[in-house]
């Protein structure tokens, strides 16, 4: 092509820098808005993360709690080391599940407990009563062959696979839209559990029987002295303890589902609990469980694997600082 038919440059053609300016400011802005919003819904989705394992901490606590202050009750004034417990939850969790669709899950939710405390009568009764004045190993060996006996029993009977437990529809609903996971049930179960604790506090504080069992924790032998029927105020004690294992299991089994080893996790944590929260204080029981609960969901957030190692941890350094524990008497592991 000749030179002469070359396009010319036209001033035109070309934008000023001051003209830049605006769009560039304009694409600053849009770029910082967009970063902005990009770390709000980065905290609001991290903010959404620790809520969750929070709220599922203290679902945890709160089974955790139950299973433990049955526990304790029933070491505190037998000195019963029971490691059948959690197969009384399970036994609470299956009975109701047979019983729903007869009498509905609110009437499973009352009977199943109550009859788990009658079976807990018979156990006491007639096996638990006749190693009271032996070592507490002789309890614990023979309370840990009993687990294996419930266990075996609930898998014969309901078989060994997991089975759904069905709940009203009203509870399977989530809160809201953006707390979707966090059901009418896990709200439903957080009130059952504080109404359970205050019922049971107030029980051992202001009725005659709770009086007597809280003293029989502390001299048993003086109760027996002042013409207190100590056998019967001990299978009492044990009942209150496998209702307590039975309301926890027909609660757990709409959270978890039904197996015949579900009460195997919560087992121990409870005890743990018990240690941490001081042996012989239900107080320290309470708060042991829900602190081991609500720690071992927030190491969840950050490092998931150790959830379960960090209970372990706490009890280590409540045995190494404080053996007595949180809230317990001095004496009281000896």
């Amino acid at each position: 092509m000749p030179l002469d038919r070359l396009p010319t440059l036209n001033a035109k053609w070309f934008i000023r820098p001051d003209r830049l300016e605006p769009h560039r400011s304009t694409a600053r802005s849009i770029a910082g808005r967009i970063s902005s919003n990009n770390i709000l819904r980065n905290e609001r989705l991290m903010l959404q993360v620790v809520l969750f394992n929070v709220t599922n901490g203290l679902i945890i606590g709160a089974f955790y709690v139950l299973m433990a202050l049955g526990l304790s009750l029933i070491l505190n004034l037998s000195n019963v080391i029971n490691f059948a417990h959690g197969n009384f939850l399970a036994l609470g969790g299956y009975l109701a599940f047979s019983l729903s669709p007869t009498i509905g899950y609110w009437g499973a939710l009352v009977i199943s407990p109550l009859l788990v405390a009658l079976i807990g009568v018979a156990v006491e009764r007639l096996m638990i009563r006749r190693i009271y004045n032996r070592d507490p190993v002789y309890s614990l060996l023979f309370t840990f062959g009993l687990a294996f006996v419930l266990q075996d029993l609930a898998r014969y009977i309901w078989g060994p696979n997991g089975l759904p437990m069905g709940l009203p529809a009203i509870l399977s609903q989530p809160i809201s839209a953006e707390l979707f996971f966090i059901t009418w049930y896990r709200i439903f179960m957080v009130a059952i559990v504080i109404v359970t604790v205050i019922g049971l506090f107030a029980f051992l504080r202001y009725t005659r029987v709770g009086l007597r069992i809280r003293a029989g924790t502390l001299d048993l032998e003086t109760v027996a002295v002042l013409g207190i029927n100590v056998k019967l105020l001990r299978t009492f004690n044990f009942a209150v303890g496998c209702l307590l294992a039975g309301l926890s299991g027909v609660l757990a089994a709409g959270q978890i589902g039904l197996n015949p080893n579900m009460g195997d996790d919560l087992l121990m944590p409870s005890f743990i609990a018990i240690i941490v929260g001081g042996v012989g204080s239900l107080t320290g029981t309470l708060f042991g469980g829900l602190l081991i609960g609500v720690a071992a969901a927030l190491t969840a957030v950050v490092y998931p694997s150790a959830s379960e190692a960090v209970i372990y941890v706490i009890m280590l350094a409540v045995l190494l600082f404080r053996p007595r524990g949180l809230m317990g008497e001095e004496g009281m592991m000896s």
